[in-house]
């Protein structure tokens, strides 16, 4: 069964969005439980070379890039997840970084298939946590409503030198 998961920062510079699809250790209510993504749960995912897509809302038909075509790049760093996405000249390549720079698409999300021993629960008080360990990534995907709530999107289309926000909340996308 292929689970669905959002998390993670996107920045996008130009027609190209950047950010992390997923941050590690930071614990996500799902509501009958809670889950907390490990450092190096997308390992083997990303070792093996297989075919990671970049989706908009999960939705197979608006497909945005792929690993294996080099216009999505993925790698796992001491935050999380980070990706780098060419995004296409197509009608929901266009959309979206509309949507970015509105900040109305805010958040990332993945798809995911939990390996076999690659998750822990644990009972705490009242509530289970689990842990994800090792998975097999199958997409990240850009979404308006993320199941973590850390996740953020921005579009930034100048160089960040001469982009000024009035929002201190946006300060940081220039730092990245």
């Amino acid at each position: 069964m292929l689970e669905l998961r959002g998390h993670g920062t996107l920045q996008a510079t130009g027609k190209t969005l950047h950010g992390y699809a997923a941050v590690f250790n930071s614990e996500a209510n799902l509501g009958t439980f809670s889950e907390v993504i490990r450092p190096g749960a997308f390992a083997k995912s990303l070792a093996t070379g297989s075919n990671i897509r970049a989706l908009y809302q999960h939705d197979g038909t608006a497909l945005l890039g792929t690993t294996r075509g080099g216009t999505l790049q993925l790698r796992e760093d001491a935050k999380g997840l980070a990706f780098t996405l060419a995004l296409p000249d197509t009608s929901h390549g266009r959309d979206l970084a509309i949507l970015v720079d509105r900040g109305d698409v805010q958040g990332c999300s993945f798809g995911f298939r939990v390996n076999p021993g690659g998750d822990r629960w644990e009972e705490r008080g009242s509530t289970m946590v689990r842990e994800l360990l090792d998975v097999d990534l199958a997409e990240i995907t850009l979404t308006s409503d993320p199941a973590y709530s850390d996740t953020t999107v921005a579009m930034r289309s100048k160089p960040a030198q001469l982009r000024v926000h009035s929002d201190p909340n946006f300060l940081w996308l220039e730092l990245y």
